[in-house]
């Protein structure tokens, strides 16, 4: 039976709802719709033209209609008279294949009939920054290795507290709130769960830690690398596999506790990880964070060559205890939908092919990778992954050509976008040439 939404809209004080979706580039696209017409847009879906979004869409195509899934409905915390729903985008009849959302729902789908579940949690870094962007907010955190720093933690309270008391009251199990390593840099972690509700959460948190900074008067910022002198924002994702109640990544008997099919599970990752590169950093701006030079901390933290290890976080995946792994490519700029997707893509096609990882590398990668002979690096660019993912038969067959199409087409647009434009370095390093 379906929910009453205008009945539980008067029980909680509700009085507008967001409809929303994400589009391809990540970015929350939504309708206010009123509660009294709220259960009418429940059947129908609330109307958008995807041309002006980025889908790969003309101003010819039908309207869509996004349908919102109500078991993800979210009251907002610091504005409670509005809730929020993710919805599914339906055209002509039937959902639209590289809409981000239906995407990582036909990759549940496809592990559901094996009898598996991916759940997964999300590490969310961001900067608190000025307004404007052109600096971090807090004049005081100068320190060149600032992670952890509990005073310049406890001058942001007010902006984190507000944050995590909203996560506390969503009932998402927040269990840590830390200053990253960069300067103005800060995390939160909350409790993991299944794929599509992480990903709900992780998109629905980026909303609301901007809202909330900007009620601060300060602006928060997932970009990959906004400054280049201090380390960039990752989104490292913790994963684990289960049949039922049953963890199936944890084997006591296993090497570091995990156990073969969770292995395959890894493998399928580092096989794909070129063409993943395209969706878990899908920005220009992100390949100065893979491909950086070292930070004012002394490490980038982020990974530049596809391989694993045990808890080493110099590595692209690491096993830091039994049972689950981390990986660690990811950063700010992704798609929350598309990153769980393509992590389970990758994942059910090392299973399907009984992948072998080979042997892990337990060495320190930033001062001793270079020593590794025949592990590959991973692109050096967007572009050089847009062609790894427009190349990969995983995600042709696992997304569908309409997605590959749509995605490589509007990213590379993207990159042609930046080649337009001429830089102060270019400038300064080859005008006498």
């Amino acid at each position: 039976m379906s929910k009453d939404l205008e009945k539980i809209a008067k029980e909680r004080g509700i009085k507008y709802f967001l409809i929303s979706f994400t589009d391809l580039f990540g970015t929350q696209r939504s309708k206010l719709v009123p509660a009294e017409a709220i259960n009418a847009m429940a059947k129908t879906g609330a109307g958008f033209a995807g041309f002006a979004t980025w889908l790969d869409m003309s101003p010819a195509d039908s309207d869509m209609f996004v349908i919102p899934d109500p078991d993800s409905l979210i009251q907002l915390p610091w504005k409670k008279d509005v809730g929020w729903f993710a919805g599914n985008p339906w055209m002509d009849g039937k959902e639209v294949e590289h809409a981000p959302r239906n995407i990582l729902r036909k990759q549940i789908a496809a592990a559901a009939e094996q009898g598996l579940q991916m759940k997964s949690g999300v590490e969310c870094e961001f900067f608190l920054i000025s307004p404007n962007g052109d600096c971090i907010s807090d004049p005081g955190d100068l320190q060149s290795k600032p992670c952890y720093d509990q005073t310049a933690l406890m001058r942001r309270y007010d902006v984190i507290s507000e944050i995590c008391d909203s996560m506390l009251e969503l009932g998402w199990k927040p269990y840590q709130n830390d200053h990253e390593d960069a300067n103005g840099q800060f995390e939160m972690n909350w409790e993991y769960d299944e794929a599509l509700k992480t990903a709900d959460r992780h998109s629905f948190f980026k909303y609301m830690t901007k809202s909330i900074a900007e009620k601060h008067g300060l602006r928060a910022t997932f970009m990959p690398k906004p400054f280049p002198n201090l380390t960039g924002n990752g989104c490292h994702v913790h994963v684990s596999l289960w049949e039922g109640n049953k963890n199936v990544f944890e084997d006591p008997k296993g090497e570091l506790g995990v156990s073969k099919l969770g292995y395959h599970f890894l493998a399928g990752i580092l096989a794909n990880a070129e063409a993943l590169t395209a969706i878990t950093n899908p920005t220009v701006n992100s390949y100065k964070r893979i491909n950086g030079t070292v930070t004012l901390s002394g490490a980038t933290w982020s990974p530049n060559t596809i391989t694993y290890t045990g808890n080493n976080r110099t590595h692209m995946v690491r096993i830091p205890e039994e049972g689950r792994f981390e990986f660690r490519l990811a950063d700010g700029a992704a798609n929350p939908y598309l990153l769980q997707a393509g992590v389970l893509a990758a994942g059910l096609d090392g299973i399907a092919h009984s992948r072998d990882p080979g042997k892990r590398l337990d060495i320190n990668m930033y001062t001793h990778g270079h020593l590794v002979e025949g592990a590959k690096k991973l692109p050096l660019n967007l572009l050089d992954a847009l062609r790894a993912l427009e190349a990969s038969p995983l995600y042709e067959k696992a997304f569908g050509t309409e997605f590959v199409n749509a995605y490589v087409k509007l990213r590379t647009d993207n990159w042609h976008e930046f080649m337009r434009h001429l830089s102060k370095w270019e400038v300064e390093t080859t005008l006498d040439c």
